[in-house]
């Protein structure tokens, strides 16, 4: 079953990707033989998974995730899915939106 996935590195940063076999791409992350990216932040932890129903789906969201800021990829990971929308606007629309004024 295709997956897009979140894991979290040894630095703190965060890497999106999608994958046919989750343990398999996992074990590569960890092993030297994942993404150049993963290679220098061993070892790297899973943090978020989803299925989809095609692999072109989880790929789909794996690039829409990529975009996303660090606030809005930590929503996505606790679940905190009503953060969203406001994670979604711009920061200076989100401070206005804050101000009674």
């Amino acid at each position: 079953m295709p997956h897009a996935y979140i894991v979290r590195c040894s630095d703190g940063s965060y890497y999106v990707g999608s994958t046919w076999d989750l343990d398999t791409r996992l074990w590569q992350h960890n092993n030297d033989g994942g993404a150049a990216y993963t290679r220098c932040r061993q070892p790297v932890v899973l943090v978020w998974n989803a299925e989809f129903d095609s692999i072109a789906e989880a790929f789909a969201f794996e690039k829409r995730v990529q975009g996303w800021s660090r606030a809005k990829r930590e929503a996505l990971i606790r679940g905190d899915f009503d953060a969203l929308p406001e994670l979604s606007r711009r920061p200076s629309a989100r401070r206005k939106r804050g101000d009674p004024s």
